[in-house]
């Protein structure tokens, strides 16, 4: 091979850095930046022969092969690691700034090879380390090693630092471009949710306030206090209650309105899934991860992540939860690197934490972190006064939404829906609406049930729908207490009707939890 002059040796490691600075310029993503440097090495062989070069990242005390290249560039090569504690020679270099080409006696006297254990050099084979760092910020080492016995010249040397320094500057550029490239994916990710929930939000604020049964009189004045809060809340309540439309407004109540509102369901993804549709991956985490991709705590950085079905997530992943509870940061799948957010966390479970807690299927630590703020969203057999107050409003949303209807709630459908037990909330109220939408011929609605049955209009509950005695109880009891118009004791009260003494209704009551 012929030996090009320095000065055009020096020009061709300027143009290579150059070619690779500009490269990153475009928001490219870690992998592809390694890839690029892998691409700078191979090329510098041509300037500076070798058969191994690798860029060593420098994490702590700890170097970490991050880019290989050469001959003898082996799998057990790429993933090497060594303590800058056995190595003072290396930290020399680190230290002082300054490249070094290492002798025979520095082998066999001094530290050792950087590769002892993973290659099988002899003694004298030529070696060169050179530091890799801008200014203050230090990256790790680039090395170059080659078979041949004897020193890297004084020449090779000089380029060799003058790559690294350039090498350097690359990397600086090309991690902050990377950087750059993730809060751009980041926030393309939070417009498409900020604009698929803006209307969401300000629709589930109406939807609470428009409930004027005392128990979610009291969830609004709740949710409305702990809104101005950044504290976590635990949303319990039974499934179908409509516990994320109460996320969603004190969502849209908080401060943080104007960022991302993004729900996951931890009962909707394998428990393989879950930890990388939270925290994200970087390529090649595991099988099938052929991109990184960044989890929902990231989308929902300076806004609030909804957590569904909190029972429901794998006790390993309860401890990574606790972390970003606490200090705000966590690990993607894969990755080593520290991801800080600022994510105020609302989440839901219909399930018993305390059962769970008995069971050691729920972290005790986890339990008490969330139950700072509990919320208790009533089942609606429980606040009958909204029934009709929700079929209005979603009869009109779901106009809105496709434009067909209106439609008008005859008093025998107002009869209909107050007379069921809605053993399903919320979500079987809705469903059953929509049904009757697709159903109708005009503006009436025709309320039947899902084996085409007329909804009952007594309180008699259907033979797919069964009571409990206790339940049983406390709907006759508050059939009695509408009939009394509220009234306790006294002539006409409920008391009279239900034909008890009084303070045996109250005592009844209180253990029913009405009012």
């Amino acid at each position: 091979m012929s030996q090009a002059s320095p000065e055009t040796q020096i020009r061709q490691v300027v143009d290579l850095t150059r070619d690779l600075r500009e490269a990153t310029r475009h928001g490219a993503s870690m992998e592809q930046i390694d890839e690029l440097v892998g691409e700078g090495l191979e090329a510098l062989r041509t300037i500076i022969p070798h058969d191994l070069a690798t860029v060593m990242e420098l994490q702590d005390d700890t170097l970490s092969v991050r880019v290989a290249r050469g001959i003898l560039a082996r799998p057990e090569v790429q993933e090497h690691q060594l303590s800058l504690a056995d190595f003072p020679s290396l930290r020399e270099v680190i230290e002082r700034g300054r490249t070094r080409a290492f002798s025979a006696h520095d082998h066999s006297d001094g530290d050792g090879d950087t590769f002892d254990g993973v290659l099988d050099l002899e003694a004298g084979h030529s070696c060169m380390v050179a530091p890799i760092r801008v200014r203050d910020e230090i990256f790790g080492l680039l090395t170059l090693d080659r078979t041949e016995c004897g020193m890297y010249p004084p020449e090779e040397v000089q380029l060799a630092d003058v790559f690294a320094k350039l090498m350097a500057m690359v990397l600086s550029y090309g991690e902050q471009s990377a950087r750059l490239g993730r809060l751009h994916r980041q926030m393309e990710e939070q417009n498409r949710l900020l604009t698929e929930h803006a209307g969401g939000r300000a629709e589930a604020c109406r939807r609470i306030e428009a409930c004027t049964s005392a128990p979610m009189q009291r969830v609004q004045e709740l949710a409305r206090q702990v809104a101005a809060t950044t504290a976590p809340v635990l949303i319990t309540g039974e499934t179908g209650t409509g516990k994320e439309v109460l996320a969603s407004a004190i969502h849209g109540w908080s401060a943080r309105s104007a960022g991302p509102f993004v729900p996951i369901n931890c009962a909707a993804l394998p428990g393989s899934l879950i930890e990388s549709e939270l925290f994200g991956h970087v390529k090649g985490a595991f099988t099938g991860a052929t991109k990184g991709r960044i989890g929902r705590f990231q989308t929902a950085n300076g806004g609030t992540l909804f957590l569904d079905e909190l029972g429901e997530l794998p006790l390993e992943l309860q401890a990574k939860l606790l972390r970003v509870l606490q200090e705000g940061c966590f690990e993607s799948v894969g990755s080593d690197h520290t991801v800080r957010v600022d994510v105020r966390i609302v989440a839901a479970t219909n399930r018993d934490l305390e059962e769970l807690l008995a069971a050691k299927a729920f972290r005790e630590d986890l339990y008490y972190r969330l139950m700072v703020f509990p919320i208790h969203l009533p089942p609606l057999r429980e606040r009958p006064e909204d029934i009709v107050v929700i079929a209005k409003s979603y009869l009109e949303e779901l106009s809105r939404r496709t434009g067909r209807g209106p439609w008008e709630l005859s008093d025998r459908n107002i009869a209909a829906l107050g007379g069921r037990h809605w053993r399903g909330n919320v979500r079987e109220l809705v469903n059953t609406l929509e049904r009757a939408t697709i159903v109708a011929s005009g503006a009436q609605l025709n309320l039947v049930e899902t084996q085409g049955r007329e909804a009952p209009s007594s309180g008699t509950p259907s033979s797919s729908v069964w009571l409990t005695l206790r339940e049983m109880e406390r709907k006759h009891i508050s059939d009695a207490l509408r009939r009394a118009d509220g009234k306790v004791h006294g002539a006409g009260g409920a008391a009279e009707l239900l034909d008890i003494n009084p303070s045996t209704l109250r005592s009844r009551m209180a253990k029913l939890k009405l009012k």
